[in-house]
């Protein structure tokens, strides 16, 4: 009885639990059928996965395209090798040793490591391994040099990778993206990336269970954008002459920095930009300047700002050309301010020589005595000093004028005590060349949607100031006209035969950067000079700053400044036809006669050569064959520069020095063992041994210079800078500008 009872229980439990199991698998499918959603995931979009694959379509980053649409920056593939090492797949590493020796003939690798890399791989059982960084986002070619070693296993990765074709070419400009281009990095590749960068599409399509298509079913297409093209004012033919001067100067002085901009003067477009050190943007790992010195870099100008505190002084009326001033030196509260030439001046001069000398009294007296403080930092403003030039360039900055003092508006009448960036200056002279109108400089001239073929943004000339009058920037122009062209001038090394320059030189101090006041020494300046042609109706600037360079004794700051802006301003008007002379492309790989190795050669024979070239060949020696030589070999001369050449050991005839430079004393000096005492700077006007006097090697000579001195020669520099002796004799607190 008991044995029923228990197992009728147990039967309606059981009962009870298949009709609970069975109610929760039909509330479960209930619940399916309502929601439509299983353990939280739709079960469409489950569906969906099963049977559909999805592909990224991948669009291309943006170019950097020149004026004339030649390409900058591109996408290009690159090559990253693999090596197989599973010995189950159909070809694999047999002989790692091998493999690695014969890949190491063009991977810039050791074998050691190669193999280093393969046989941890076997070790580890892998099936395949990368050989390193330096077998990654190889080229084409590279990879076509590997592929015909016919080696087994060794395979390629085919991905994207950023290509700059100019190599070192604006590359401050431009900046760079890592090799993977995961980031952009500098220049406008950073400013610009949210245009230059692509959007990836994608592909779904239907398939079956192996994977495979399934016809008649229709493709998903979310089309790729590709990113913005930028087209920008630069120019490939004048940015490559400007490129190749600042590399030979680069190379032949050393100097700490190079920085130059050519715009056209009369829409602000800029053609040209350059800084040294520079850097290949296809091995970014190398670079070791960061810096555009041309937009990020203030700095005491020197003397090229006297051209605007002389624009603010014919502004107001109170400058007169033909007023004399005693120049030399002058006392200014505490401070006394002195010319370049230490001190001496030129004796009672008018304020028209005053500027072609470069004279820092002319300039501290005009504003001390008629311009003003006040009127002063009005112009600076007017001229754009306080601000950036919103070039569309990262990083830019202000200048930062001195005014705390009253001797601070006296030394930044002439450069000193105020910086500025080389890229305000360029704005500030287009005032000169626009009759008074300055225009904002720019480097972006349009970008493009390739996506819609439409052109999303357009750059323009456009006037942001007045700071003056067009009779007033004609007055400037005339006058740094004969800066130039002067024999009293400064700009005498910057003229070019058949052109009509206007600018201005510079040689400024450089600040202590551990104690009040500058750095001592012959070679701690920064030299440079803003020039604009041609004169009449100024159609290029070009701005050239060298600082620090390493100058023999002979040779002087305007040397390397000149060897940027002549053959760059010569090559810019030529090819873009302003001189009315015929644009020749080969003159644009042309900067300049390069010295050949003469030594035993015959004089006789290389004379019509040289001459040809424009240079003045000076004899040493009464022989033909030719011992030694200055400029020497690989030096670039310039079309009226001079040349000695030394045919015999002496005894010498003392040569008529008159008009001659210290640079060129210096090299006779070199050449012959003469002991040479120069005294002073400029031009040589006395010597104490008569001309066709013998002189042996060490024999004594002494000749005195004067900027005074009309030149009978090639003018070399009439802005010689003080040495540290010449430093000394002068008391502390005086101030040197030219």
């Amino acid at each position: 009885m008991k044995t029923r009872r228990r197992m009728k229980v147990r039967a309606v439990g059981l009962f009870i639990l298949f009709f609970l199991f069975f109610l929760g698998i039909f509330g479960r499918f209930i619940y399916i059928q309502a929601a439509k959603e299983v353990s939280g995931n739709e079960l469409e979009q489950l569906i969906e996965r099963h049977w559909s694959q999805s592909s990224i379509l991948e669009g291309e980053r943006g170019m950097i395209l020149d004026r004339d649409g030649e390409v900058l920056a591109e996408e290009i593939p690159s090559y990253t090798v693999v090596a197989i090492l599973d010995d189950r797949f159909t070809s694999y590493v047999e002989d790692a040793e091998e493999t690695a020796n014969a890949l190491s003939t063009v991977l810039e690798i050791e074998s050691e490591v190669i193999n280093r890399y393969l046989t941890n791989g076997i070790d580890k059982d892998l099936f395949q391994v990368e050989l390193g960084p330096q077998a990654k986002h190889l080229s084409y070619e590279t990879m076509q040099e590997i592929e015909d070693l016919d080696l087994d296993g060794i395979r390629f990765v085919e991905e994207p990778r950023r290509y700059y074709s100019m190599q070192t070419f604006a590359s401050h400009v431009l900046g760079y993206t890592e090799r993977d281009m995961g980031e952009a990095r500098m220049g406008l590749e950073s400013m610009y990336n949210d245009y230059l960068e692509e959007e990836d599409g994608k592909m779904t399509f239907q398939q079956d269970d192996l994977s495979r298509p399934l016809p008649n079913t229709k493709e998903l297409v979310e089309e790729p954008k590709d990113g913005h093209h930028l087209q920008l004012t630069i120019d490939s033919n004048i940015q490559m002459v400007l490129e190749q001067a600042m590399s030979n100067v680069d190379e032949r002085y050393t100097p700490e920095r190079i920085m130059a901009v050519v715009a056209d003067a009369q829409t602000g477009e800029v053609l040209g930009m350059s800084n040294r050190p520079s850097f290949n943007p296809n091995e970014y790992q190398h670079i070791e300047n960061y810096t555009n010195y041309t937009i990020s870099s203030r700095f005491e100008p020197g003397s090229t700002m006297k051209m605007y505190t002389l624009a603010a002084a014919i502004e107001e009326g109170i400058f007169d050309a033909d007023e004399t001033f005693q120049s030399g030196s002058a006392q200014f509260g505490a401070t006394r301010i002195s010319d370049h030439n230490q001190g001496r001046g030129w004796g009672e001069i008018t304020y028209r020589e005053g500027v072609q000398r470069s004279s820092n009294v002319a300039f501290a007296k005009l504003v001390d005595d008629h311009l003003g403080a006040d009127k002063l930092y009005d112009y600076l403003e007017f001229f754009g000093f306080r601000d950036k030039t919103g070039i569309q360039l990262p990083n830019e900055v202000g200048g930062l004028i001195a005014e705390q003092y009253p001797i601070d508006a006296i030394t930044t009448s002439f450069g000193q005590g105020t910086a500025v960036t080389p890229i305000q200056q360029i704005q500030a002279a287009t005032a000169f060349a626009n009759d008074g109108e300055m225009i904002q400089p720019y480097i972006i001239d349009t970008i493009i949607d390739p996506n819609e073929e439409k052109t999303v943004y357009q750059g323009e000339r456009e006037g942001v100031a007045e700071p003056i009058s067009a009779e007033t920037a004609h007055e400037v122009r005339e006058l740094l006209g004969t800066v130039v062209s002067s024999s009293n001038g400064t700009g005498q090394p910057y003229a070019i035969e058949g052109l009509d320059i206007a600018g201005k030189t510079g040689t400024a101090q450089i600040p202590h950067p551990d104690q009040p006041g500058y750095k001592t020494g012959a070679g701690n300046h920064i030299y440079s000079f803003m020039g604009m042609a041609p004169q009449d109706d100024p159609q290029v600037l070009v701005y050239v700053a060298v600082d620090r360079p390493d100058l023999e004794p002979y040779e002087v700051g305007s040397q390397p400044v000149s060897e940027v802006f002549r053959p760059v301003m010569k090559q810019t008007l030529q090819y873009l036809n302003i001189t009315g002379e015929p644009s020749v492309e080969e003159q644009i790989e042309d900067v300049g006669f390069e010295v050949d190795d003469y030594r035993g050669d015959s004089l006789n024979g290389i004379l019509d050569e040289l001459e040809e070239s424009g240079v003045n060949v000076i004899p040493i020696g009464g022989g033909d064959e030719i011992i030694e030589h200055l400029p020497g070999e690989n030096d670039i001369l310039l079309p009226g520069e001079t040349m000695f050449i030394q045919t015999d050991r002496g005894p010498y005839k003392v040569p008529d020095m008159n008009g001659w430079s210290k640079r060129q004393v210096h090299m006779f000096a070199s050449l012959t063992g003469v002991e040479v005492t120069v005294n002073g700077n400029g031009f040589v006007f006395e010597q104490n041994l008569h001309s066709g006097t013998e002189i042996n090697q060490g024999g004594k000579l002494s000749v005195n210079l004067s900027p005074r001195t009309q030149l009978i020669d090639e003018p070399e520099n009439a802005e010689d800078e003080l040495d540290e002796n010449e430093q000394a004799d002068f008391e502390e607190g005086e101030f040197f500008m030219n």
